[in-house]
Protein backbone atom coordinates (compact mmCIF):
# COMPACT_ATOMS: atom_id res chain seq x y z
CA UNK A 1 0.00 0.00 0.00
CA UNK A 2 2.79 2.39 0.95
CA UNK A 3 4.64 1.48 -2.26
CA UNK A 4 1.53 2.28 -4.34
CA UNK A 5 1.09 5.65 -2.64
CA UNK A 6 4.78 6.44 -3.20
CA UNK A 7 4.56 5.43 -6.86
CA UNK A 8 1.51 7.62 -7.41
CA UNK A 9 3.23 10.51 -5.67
CA UNK A 10 6.31 10.18 -7.85
CA UNK A 11 4.17 9.87 -10.97
CA UNK A 12 2.33 13.04 -10.04
CA UNK A 13 5.61 14.90 -9.57
CA UNK A 14 6.87 13.73 -12.96
CA UNK A 15 3.64 14.75 -14.66
CA UNK A 16 3.72 18.15 -12.99
CA UNK A 17 7.32 18.64 -14.08
CA UNK A 18 6.48 17.62 -17.63
CA UNK A 19 3.52 19.99 -17.70
CA UNK A 20 5.54 23.00 -16.54
CA UNK A 21 8.34 22.17 -18.98
CA UNK A 22 5.89 21.97 -21.87
CA UNK A 23 4.74 25.52 -21.23
CA UNK A 24 8.01 27.02 -19.96
CA UNK A 25 9.15 30.40 -21.22
CA UNK A 26 11.27 30.15 -24.36
CA UNK A 27 15.04 30.20 -24.59
CA UNK A 28 15.30 33.85 -25.55
CA UNK A 29 18.84 33.37 -26.87
CA UNK A 30 17.25 31.44 -29.75
CA UNK A 31 14.53 34.00 -30.50
CA UNK A 32 15.42 36.75 -33.04
CA UNK A 33 15.21 40.41 -32.02
CA UNK A 34 13.36 43.00 -34.05
CA UNK A 35 14.17 46.62 -33.19
CA UNK A 36 11.09 48.86 -33.10
CA UNK A 37 11.38 52.61 -32.66
CA UNK A 38 8.96 54.20 -30.23
CA UNK A 39 8.44 57.95 -30.34
CA UNK A 40 6.60 60.75 -28.56
CA UNK A 41 3.62 61.60 -30.75
CA UNK A 42 2.22 64.49 -28.74
CA UNK A 43 -1.33 65.39 -29.80
CA UNK A 44 -1.14 63.62 -33.18
CA UNK A 45 -4.48 61.83 -32.78
CA UNK A 46 -6.21 59.60 -35.30
CA UNK A 47 -8.23 62.63 -36.39
CA UNK A 48 -4.99 64.50 -37.10
CA UNK A 49 -3.60 61.54 -39.06
CA UNK A 50 -6.73 61.32 -41.22
CA UNK A 51 -6.82 65.05 -42.01
CA UNK A 52 -4.95 65.60 -45.27
CA UNK A 53 -4.07 69.22 -44.49
CA UNK A 54 -2.27 68.02 -41.34
CA UNK A 55 -0.89 64.69 -42.52
CA UNK A 56 -0.07 64.07 -46.17
CA UNK A 57 0.12 60.35 -45.44
CA UNK A 58 -3.66 60.18 -45.26
CA UNK A 59 -3.72 59.57 -49.03
CA UNK A 60 -1.60 56.46 -48.64
CA UNK A 61 -3.70 55.17 -45.76
CA UNK A 62 -6.95 55.27 -47.72
CA UNK A 63 -5.14 53.38 -50.48
CA UNK A 64 -4.33 50.60 -48.01
CA UNK A 65 -0.76 51.52 -47.11
CA UNK A 66 0.55 51.21 -43.53
CA UNK A 67 2.32 53.76 -41.33
CA UNK A 68 5.34 51.45 -41.10
CA UNK A 69 5.58 51.13 -44.87
CA UNK A 70 5.95 54.90 -45.20
CA UNK A 71 7.88 55.95 -42.10
CA UNK A 72 10.26 53.12 -41.14
CA UNK A 73 13.70 53.07 -42.73
CA UNK A 74 16.88 51.11 -42.00
CA UNK A 75 18.34 54.13 -40.21
CA UNK A 76 15.23 54.51 -38.05
CA UNK A 77 12.18 56.73 -38.50
CA UNK A 78 11.93 59.44 -41.13
CA UNK A 79 9.72 61.70 -39.01
CA UNK A 80 10.40 65.38 -38.62
CA UNK A 81 11.04 65.16 -34.89
CA UNK A 82 11.23 68.95 -34.60
CA UNK A 83 7.64 69.16 -35.85
CA UNK A 84 6.50 66.51 -33.37
CA UNK A 85 8.23 68.42 -30.59
CA UNK A 86 6.83 71.79 -31.70
CA UNK A 87 4.05 73.72 -29.99
CA UNK A 88 1.44 72.66 -32.55
CA UNK A 89 1.68 68.97 -31.65
CA UNK A 90 3.10 69.28 -28.14
CA UNK A 91 1.87 72.45 -26.44
CA UNK A 92 3.00 71.30 -22.99
CA UNK A 93 6.58 70.64 -24.04
CA UNK A 94 8.30 67.59 -25.49
CA UNK A 95 10.54 65.13 -23.64
CA UNK A 96 14.30 65.45 -24.15
CA UNK A 97 14.38 62.09 -25.95
CA UNK A 98 11.83 62.00 -28.76
CA UNK A 99 12.45 58.41 -29.86
CA UNK A 100 14.37 55.30 -28.81
CA UNK A 101 14.60 51.62 -29.84
CA UNK A 102 12.83 48.69 -28.21
CA UNK A 103 14.12 45.20 -28.98
CA UNK A 104 11.10 42.95 -29.49
CA UNK A 105 11.19 39.15 -29.24
CA UNK A 106 8.13 36.92 -29.60
CA UNK A 107 7.56 33.19 -29.30
CA UNK A 108 4.64 30.81 -28.92
CA UNK A 109 3.75 27.25 -28.02
CA UNK A 110 0.54 25.24 -28.05
CA UNK A 111 -1.15 27.46 -25.47
CA UNK A 112 0.68 30.75 -24.97
CA UNK A 113 2.25 33.75 -26.64
CA UNK A 114 5.40 35.23 -25.12
CA UNK A 115 6.55 38.80 -25.76
CA UNK A 116 9.84 40.22 -24.50
CA UNK A 117 10.73 43.92 -24.66
CA UNK A 118 14.24 45.22 -23.93
CA UNK A 119 14.95 48.96 -23.79
CA UNK A 120 16.64 51.83 -21.99
CA UNK A 121 13.97 54.16 -20.62
CA UNK A 122 15.09 57.77 -21.09
CA UNK A 123 14.87 60.49 -18.46
CA UNK A 124 13.90 64.07 -19.25
CA UNK A 125 10.12 63.71 -19.37
CA UNK A 126 7.75 66.65 -18.93
CA UNK A 127 4.86 65.08 -17.04
CA UNK A 128 6.15 62.93 -14.14
CA UNK A 129 2.68 62.50 -12.66
CA UNK A 130 2.84 58.76 -11.91
CA UNK A 131 4.49 58.73 -8.50
CA UNK A 132 4.26 54.94 -8.16
CA UNK A 133 5.67 53.73 -11.47
CA UNK A 134 8.97 54.87 -12.90
CA UNK A 135 8.21 52.93 -16.08
CA UNK A 136 5.23 51.18 -17.67
CA UNK A 137 5.28 49.00 -20.79
CA UNK A 138 2.21 47.96 -22.78
CA UNK A 139 1.35 45.88 -25.83
CA UNK A 140 -1.98 46.04 -27.65
CA UNK A 141 -3.47 43.64 -30.21
CA UNK A 142 -6.32 44.62 -32.54
CA UNK A 143 -9.12 42.36 -33.68
CA UNK A 144 -10.11 42.34 -37.36
CA UNK A 145 -13.09 44.60 -36.72
CA UNK A 146 -11.01 47.69 -35.91
CA UNK A 147 -11.62 50.10 -38.77
CA UNK A 148 -11.80 53.86 -39.20
CA UNK A 149 -14.36 55.57 -41.39
CA UNK A 150 -12.37 58.04 -43.47
CA UNK A 151 -14.78 59.74 -45.88
CA UNK A 152 -16.40 56.42 -46.64
CA UNK A 153 -13.09 54.61 -47.18
CA UNK A 154 -12.13 52.16 -44.42
CA UNK A 155 -8.69 52.26 -42.81
CA UNK A 156 -7.86 49.09 -40.91
CA UNK A 157 -6.26 48.68 -37.51
CA UNK A 158 -3.50 46.67 -39.21
CA UNK A 159 -2.39 49.87 -40.93
CA UNK A 160 -2.29 52.21 -37.95
CA UNK A 161 -1.56 50.04 -34.92
CA UNK A 162 -2.82 51.54 -31.65
CA UNK A 163 -3.72 54.84 -33.28
CA UNK A 164 -7.37 53.84 -33.66
CA UNK A 165 -7.64 54.28 -29.88
CA UNK A 166 -6.17 57.80 -29.73
CA UNK A 167 -8.72 60.58 -30.21
CA UNK A 168 -8.55 64.35 -29.90
CA UNK A 169 -11.21 64.40 -27.18
CA UNK A 170 -9.51 61.80 -24.95
CA UNK A 171 -8.05 62.50 -21.52
CA UNK A 172 -4.81 64.54 -21.41
CA UNK A 173 -5.41 65.98 -24.88
CA UNK A 174 -5.60 69.81 -24.86
CA UNK A 175 -8.98 70.93 -23.54
CA UNK A 176 -10.42 67.40 -23.54
CA UNK A 177 -12.71 65.68 -21.06
CA UNK A 178 -10.55 64.35 -18.21
CA UNK A 179 -12.98 61.45 -17.74
CA UNK A 180 -12.69 60.22 -21.32
CA UNK A 181 -10.15 57.43 -21.88
CA UNK A 182 -8.83 55.84 -25.05
CA UNK A 183 -11.55 54.22 -27.17
CA UNK A 184 -12.32 52.81 -30.61
CA UNK A 185 -15.19 53.57 -32.96
CA UNK A 186 -15.33 49.95 -34.14
CA UNK A 187 -13.77 46.70 -32.98
CA UNK A 188 -11.55 46.26 -29.95
CA UNK A 189 -7.97 45.92 -28.77
CA UNK A 190 -6.67 43.48 -26.19
CA UNK A 191 -4.33 45.28 -23.78
CA UNK A 192 -1.56 43.99 -21.54
CA UNK A 193 0.66 46.20 -19.40
CA UNK A 194 3.53 45.85 -16.95
CA UNK A 195 4.12 48.43 -14.20
CA UNK A 196 7.41 48.90 -12.39
CA UNK A 197 5.94 49.54 -8.93
CA UNK A 198 6.74 46.77 -6.47
CA UNK A 199 3.86 44.29 -6.31
CA UNK A 200 1.95 45.90 -9.18
CA UNK A 201 -0.47 43.55 -10.91
CA UNK A 202 -0.18 42.92 -14.64
CA UNK A 203 -2.95 44.55 -16.64
CA UNK A 204 -5.20 42.21 -18.64
CA UNK A 205 -7.66 44.62 -20.21
CA UNK A 206 -9.16 45.95 -23.42
CA UNK A 207 -10.00 49.08 -25.39
CA UNK A 208 -13.34 49.30 -27.18
CA UNK A 209 -15.92 51.99 -26.41
CA UNK A 210 -13.69 52.81 -23.41
CA UNK A 211 -10.43 51.62 -21.91
CA UNK A 212 -10.78 48.85 -19.33
CA UNK A 213 -7.71 47.99 -17.28
CA UNK A 214 -9.10 44.66 -16.08
CA UNK A 215 -11.59 42.00 -17.11
CA UNK A 216 -9.56 40.52 -19.96
CA UNK A 217 -9.52 36.79 -20.68
CA UNK A 218 -5.92 36.41 -21.86
CA UNK A 219 -4.55 35.42 -18.44
CA UNK A 220 -1.76 37.98 -18.77
CA UNK A 221 1.36 37.53 -16.67
CA UNK A 222 4.20 40.04 -16.72
CA UNK A 223 7.64 40.31 -15.17
CA UNK A 224 10.23 43.04 -15.45
CA UNK A 225 13.68 43.98 -14.25
CA UNK A 226 16.04 46.92 -14.50
CA UNK A 227 19.73 46.09 -14.85
CA UNK A 228 22.03 49.07 -15.22
CA UNK A 229 19.32 51.18 -16.80
CA UNK A 230 18.19 48.49 -19.25
CA UNK A 231 14.66 47.19 -18.71
CA UNK A 232 13.60 43.71 -19.73
CA UNK A 233 9.85 43.11 -19.63
CA UNK A 234 8.37 39.71 -20.41
CA UNK A 235 4.68 39.04 -21.06
CA UNK A 236 2.92 35.68 -21.18
CA UNK A 237 -0.65 35.42 -22.41
CA UNK A 238 -2.99 32.75 -23.73
CA UNK A 239 -3.47 32.12 -27.41
CA UNK A 240 -7.11 33.19 -27.59
CA UNK A 241 -9.31 36.05 -28.72
CA UNK A 242 -7.60 38.17 -31.37
CA UNK A 243 -4.29 36.40 -30.71
CA UNK A 244 -4.31 32.87 -32.13
CA UNK A 245 -1.90 30.61 -33.98
CA UNK A 246 -1.99 30.82 -37.76
CA UNK A 247 -2.91 34.52 -37.74
CA UNK A 248 -1.21 37.81 -38.41
CA UNK A 249 -2.47 40.18 -35.71
CA UNK A 250 -1.98 43.98 -35.59
CA UNK A 251 0.04 45.09 -32.59
CA UNK A 252 1.46 48.24 -31.07
CA UNK A 253 3.83 49.05 -28.20
CA UNK A 254 3.84 51.90 -25.69
CA UNK A 255 6.44 52.84 -23.08
CA UNK A 256 5.74 55.33 -20.31
CA UNK A 257 9.19 56.45 -19.14
CA UNK A 258 10.25 58.80 -16.34
CA UNK A 259 6.94 58.47 -14.44
CA UNK A 260 4.89 59.62 -17.45
CA UNK A 261 1.12 59.27 -17.70
CA UNK A 262 -1.50 59.60 -20.42
CA UNK A 263 -0.34 60.74 -23.83
CA UNK A 264 3.17 61.52 -22.56
CA UNK A 265 4.35 58.10 -23.63
CA UNK A 266 6.49 56.84 -26.49
CA UNK A 267 4.53 54.69 -28.94
CA UNK A 268 5.29 52.51 -31.92
CA UNK A 269 3.62 52.57 -35.26
CA UNK A 270 1.42 49.65 -36.18
CA UNK A 271 3.13 46.33 -36.83
CA UNK A 272 1.72 42.91 -37.62
CA UNK A 273 2.73 39.93 -35.51
CA UNK A 274 2.81 36.66 -37.41
CA UNK A 275 2.01 33.68 -35.17
CA UNK A 276 2.76 30.87 -37.57
CA UNK A 277 1.93 33.36 -40.33
CA UNK A 278 3.52 36.25 -42.21
CA UNK A 279 4.09 39.48 -40.30
CA UNK A 280 6.40 42.43 -39.72
CA UNK A 281 7.45 40.55 -36.58
CA UNK A 282 7.38 36.75 -36.58
CA UNK A 283 6.86 34.71 -33.42
CA UNK A 284 9.22 31.74 -33.02
CA UNK A 285 7.52 28.40 -32.42
CA UNK A 286 8.90 26.56 -29.45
Amino acid sequence: MKKSILSLSMMGAVLALGSSAAFAAPDWSKVPKRDVQVFHAGTASIEWILKKSDHSGRTGLVKGESCVGCHEEKSGLNFDMKKLAGKELEPKGAPKTMNFPVAVQTAYDASNLYVRLTFKAPAGGVDPADKENEVKAAVMFADDKVTLDSSGKPVAGAQVGCWATCHSDARTMPGADEKKTKYTKAGAYELMQWKSAKGAKAVDGSVSDSRKMEGGTAGVQATGENKGGTYTVTFTRKLNGAVTAGKSVPMGIAIHADKATGRFHHVSMGYTLGIGAEGDIKATKQ
